[in-house]
């Protein structure tokens, strides 16, 4: 592709992401709220529904990302994922109880199981390798810039009782104008030939890689869902227009500081920026649990998007970089899986955590597991980047 190509086809992807999350965070934080306020489910019962859908999502990302390597189908996936988000707010229209909205998530997750390592592989396929943390940043940033316009609507409707279900109606129309967008992407098939006969027998990853993927499934151990987050801020005091405002300060936060961050990890080393990231994550957690003050509450909000910008680009990046040729797809759609099946597994036991212990009790235990994996990235990845 020529470099012009190159760079509208990030930015045409990023805005497909910016649509299509807008709708999405136009819906997802009010689900807590309507799943406890309005159908008077536990945080238990949120906690499983989120670990639920994040793991089929998870499940799917690899197969999704081998058959996209395989097929050279890239485009047609993602289409087919972000389509599931029309979908799933339809469900959610007819939702009367939680499990009503445990088959709407359960949709809309495997919808971005299916799309995001062919994604995230059209991403890396249409970069400049030395700009590969750029150019995943630059996509984020539009991501995030999606999600923070949908977690203003979001506040909209809270303050101006929109109602739950007028949200999930009117969050129907940006996905349908990122949907469209897709079909502007162009797809690069021209490794099709060396990669017919794709297989994945005798495929070795690099030590250090697989390294980095179990310590990734370590850390989402303690990796709940968000909507642990929004519960806490209400349990802080937060009313819950106050609530979708602290999620739009992570949300700017992120978007703001994703392409820095990814062009610094391009320029300085992937451990520059996914070290820090990590730490700041399990401060920030411990902070959730140790901090009561509002003022305290809204710097933890920021300091999470912070962490996010930090993590998002990079992490993609070193993955796809560190990946065998022609399967990217499949590498990052293992990525995906591994940190779905730990989200699983993280939000059960935040939920349980928060019900039998306390409500502190599940940032505790994601901080102490956030800090053990800073460390044991910083040994990986100084080791790896001092080898090269």
């Amino acid at each position: 592709m020529k470099k012009e190509k190159v760079l509208s086809n990030i930015v045409l992807l990023g805005l497909v992401s910016l649509f299509v999350d807008m709708s999405t965070e136009m819906v997802y934080p009010l689900i807590p709220l309507f799943l406890t306020a309005t159908l008077g489910a536990s945080p238990a019962i949120v906690g499983i529904i989120e670990g639920i859908a994040e793991s089929i999502a998870s499940l799917l990302k690899v197969f999704s990302g081998y058959i996209g390597d395989v097929y050279h189908n890239k485009k047609q996936l993602a289409f087919t994922g972000y389509s599931a988000s029309v979908i799933y707010k339809i469900v959610l229209l007819l939702a009367a109880s939680w499990p009503g909205v445990l088959a709407a998530r359960v949709i809309d997750r495997t919808g971005k199981g299916i799309r995001t390592a062919p994604r995230d592989a059209l991403v890396a396929q249409s970069s400049n390798d030395k700009k590969l943390g750029g150019s995943f940043g630059l996509h984020k940033m539009l991501d995030m810039a999606g999600s923070s316009l949908g977690a203003l609507f979001a506040y909209l409707f809270i303050v101006t009782n929109f109602g739950f279900h007028k949200a999930f109606l009117f969050s129907i129309i940006p996905a349908v104008i990122g949907i469209l967008i897709i079909f502007a992407v162009r797809e690069d098939k021209s490794e099709a030939a060396a990669c017919e006969k794709l297989t994945l027998k005798g495929v070795v990853l690099d030590r250090k890689l697989r390294a980095y993927l179990v310590i990734i499934f370590i850390f989402c151990l303690g990796n709940s869902s968000n909507a642990f987050l929004l519960l806490k801020a209400q349990q802080r005091g937060f009313s819950a227009s106050q609530v979708i405002l602290l999620y739009l300060v992570f949300n700017v936060a992120a978007s703001a500081l994703a392409i820095p961050f990814g062009k610094l990890s391009d320029r300085f080393g992937r451990s520059s920026v996914l070290v820090p990231g990590y730490l700041i994550y399990g401060l920030v957690y411990l902070g959730f649990a140790v901090l009561a003050a509002k003022p305290a509450v809204l710097i933890l909000f920021t300091a999470y998007g912070a962490y996010t910008a930090l993590i998002s680009g990079a992490e993609r990046a070193l993955v796809a970089e560190n990946s065998p040729p022609g399967l990217k797809g499949t590498v990052l759609g293992l990525y995906g899986m591994l940190q779905g099946i730990g989200l699983l597994l993280s939000s059960i036991i935040a939920g349980l955590l928060w019900n039998n212990v306390s409500s502190n009790a599940p940032f505790l235990f994601g901080g102490i597991i956030g800090i053990i994996s800073a460390l044991l990235i910083l040994i990986i990845l100084s080791r790896h980047e001092q080898q090269k």
